[in-house]
C-alpha cells in the first residue's frame, strides 16, 4: 500500500515537470500530441539518411576512409543531437539535419569544382556556422529578423508552403522534368506503383483530416509504407533511373538483412580548417563562407517563421519566443555539421509536418531527435519509409502553410508586391534564400521610389544590399579571378 502510495505520486510528479518544462498545457497541447509530432517530423525528414550519403558519397575518394555508411550514421548522429538541444534548450518544434542544397555546394562547387578535400570542404562549413554564431552573439542576427515587416514574414510562410509541396512532389516523382521545364508524371499521366502508394497516401491524409480523425498524418505515413511493402514484396521494383522511369524515388521498401546495424562514424573530426585558404587564397574562402552563410541565414529565418505560424506560436509582430536560443542553435548546428563531416545542419521546414499533427513544444523536437539517435542503429528500417509516403506529408503541410495568404493587404501594391516576389521565387528558383533575398529587394527599391526611404529600417537596407552581392557572385568571383 505505502509502495503505490509512494509511486503514483511520482509519475504524476513526472509527467507534471514534463509539462511544466516545456510549457506543454500553456501552450495548448498534451505529451501524446507532442510525441505523435515527434514522430510525424522525423518520418517527414528520415530522407536524409539516404539522400545525404548519395550527395555527399560523390565528393569522397572511393578509397579513402569515409564510406556512405560513415556519412549516414553521423548524418544520424549530428541530427539528434542538435535536434534534441533545439527542444530542451529553445523549447521549440523545430528539427534539425543536414541542409539540402548546402551538401550540394560541398560536393559539387567546392570539392568538384573548386578542388577541395573533403575535410577541406567541411572546414569553409565550420567557419560559415562560426560567423554566424558569432553574429548570434552580438544580437544582428536576432536584429535582422525582427527588422523584417510582418507582410514579408507572412510571404515567406507562404513561399515555404508552396516550396515544400514541390520539394514532395518531386521527390515523388508526381511532378518531372520533361519537354517543359516541370510536368505532371510521366509525359502528363501517373504511371506505376510508387505513383500509386503516393496517391493513397496523400488522399488518406486529406479523407482523415477533414473527418477531423487525431494523428492523420502519421497514420498515413505508416499505411502508405505498409502498402509500400506489399506492392514491393509481389512486384519487386527497382529505384527510378532513365530505363525505369517508374521506379522507387530513393529508398526500396523492403529489408535485405537485419534491421539493426552497428553504426561506423567515420566522418567524425574530418574536418580541416585552414586548408582551403592555402589552396584557394583567402578572398576566394571568404567569398564561398559568405555565400554559405546568407543562404543558411535566411532559410532558417523563413522555418522558424513557417513552423511558428503554422503552430500559432509567434507574437504580435510575427516573432517566435526565445528566437535567440533557436538561432544560437542553429548556428551551432552549422559548426557541428562541418566537424562531423556531414555538412551544414540547419533547421528543417518539415518540422511543420509534426508541427500539423499537433506539436506545440520542444517536446517534439526531443523525441525526433531520439529517433535519428536510435536510427543510427536502426538505419535498415528507416530506409524502408519510401519517399513516396514520406512526401505526402510536405504536401499537406503546404495547404495548412497557405492558409496563411489571408494576412496580406493584396490591395496594397507596397507590400504586394514585395510578398507576391517572395512567394514566387521560393519555389521556382527552388530556393529559400532566393525568395527572401529577391522579396526584400524588392521591398527597398519600392519604398525608395515612392519616397517611403526613411521608414525603412536600416538593417533592411544593408541585407538587401548583401542580396545583391549574393545575386551577383557569379560575375564578382569572375573579376576577381580575372584580377
Amino acid at each position: 500500500m505505502n509502495t503505490q502510495e509512494k509511486t503514483a505520486p511520482s509519475r504524476g510528479g513526472f509527467t507534471q515537470s514534463l509539462d511544466s518544462f516545456f510549457q506543454i498545457s500553456k501552450r495548448g497541447s498534451t505529451i501524446g500530441r507532442e510525441i505523435r509530432g515527434g514522430i510525424v517530423t522525423f518520418f517527414a525528414m528520415a530522407y536524409i539518411l539516404v539522400v545525404n550519403p548519395l550527395i555527399l558519397g560523390g565528393a569522397v575518394p572511393e578509397d579513402g576512409p569515409i564510406t556512405n555508411e560513415g556519412i549516414a550514421a553521423g548524418t544520424a548522429l549530428v541530427a539528434g543531437i542538435m535536434t534534441i538541444l533545439m527542444g530542451v534548450v529553445a523549447n521549440y518544434p523545430l528539427a534539425l539535419a543536414a541542409g539540402l542544397g548546402l551538401n550540394a555546394v560541398v560536393a559539387f562547387t567546392l570539392v568538384r569544382g573548386a578542388g577541395l578535400s573533403y575535410g577541406e570542404a567541411m572546414g569553409v562549413i565550420a567557419w560559415e556556422g562560426i560567423l554566424i554564431f558569432l553574429l548570434v552573439l552580438t544580437g544582428f542576427r536576432e536584429a535582422v529578423f525582427r527588422a523584417v515587416p510582418p507582410a514579408l514574414k507572412t510571404a515567406i510562410t507562404v513561399g515555404l508552403g508552396l516550396f515544400v509541396s514541390l520539394i514532395g512532389l518531386v521527390n515523388a516523382g508526381i511532378v518531372r522534368t520533361g519537354a517543359t521545364p516541370v510536368q505532371f508524371g510521366i509525359s502528363g499521366s501517373l504511371d506505376g506503383w510508387p505513383a500509386l502508394v503516393f496517391v493513397f497516401g496523400l488522399f488518406l491524409m486529406i479523407i482523415l483530416h477533414v473527418r477531423g480523425v487525431k494523428g492523420a498524418v502519421l497514420i498515413s505515413i505508416v499505411a502508405s509504407t505498409v502498402m509500400a511493402v506489399i506492392v514491393q514484396f509481389f512486384a519487386g521494383i527497382k529505384l527510378i533511373s532513365e530505363t525505369n522511369p517508374t521506379g522507387w524515388g530513393k529508398t526500396v521498401p523492403e529489408l535485405t538483412g537485419s534491421p539493426i546495424a552497428v553504426p561506423i562514424f567515420n566522418t567524425l573530426g574530418k574536418v580541416d580548417l585552414f586548408g582551403g585558404f592555402g589552396k584557394l587564397g583567402v578572398v576566394s574562402i571568404i567569398l564561398l563562407v559568405f555565400s554559405l552563410m546568407l543562404a543558411d541565414f535566411f532559410d532558417t529565418m523563413g522555418t522558424m517563421v513557417a513552423v511558428g505560424a503554422e503552430g500559432d506560436l509567434l507574437d504580435k509582430d510575427g516573432n517566435p519566443p526565445k528566437t535567440r536560443q533557436i538561432l544560437i542553435i542553429d548556428s551551432l548546428a552549422a559548426v557541428a555539421g562541418g566537424v562531423g563531416g556531414v555538412s551544414s545542419n540547419t533547421s528543417y521546414v518539415e518540422s511543420a509536418s509534426g508541427v500539423a499533427e499537433g506539436a506545440r513544444t520542444g517536446l517534439a523536437s526531443v523525441v525526433t531527435g531520439v529517433l535519428f539517435l536510435l536510427s543510427t542503429f536502426l538505419a535498415p528500417l528507416v530506409e524502408l519509409v519510401p519517399t513516396e509516403s514520406a512526401s505526402t506529408a510536405l504536401v499537406f503541410v503546404g495547404y495548412l502553410m497557405m492558409t496563411q495568404v489571408l494576412e496580406i493587404d493584396w490591395k496594397d501594391p507596397e507590400v504586394a508586391i514585395p510578398a507576391f516576389m517572395t512567394v514566387a521565387f521560393m519555389p521556382f528558383g527552388y530556393s529559400v534564400s532566393v525568395g527572401i533575398g529577391v522579396g526584400f529587394v524588392t521591398y527597398t527599391v519600392i519604398q525608395l521610389v515612392v519616397g517611403k526611404a526613411r521608414k525603412v529600417h536600416p538593417l533592411m537596407w544593408l541585407v538587401s544590399g548583401l542580396f545583391v552581392i549574393y545575386f551577383l557572385m557569379g560575375p564578382i568571383q569572375r573579376l576577381l579571378g580575372a584580377a
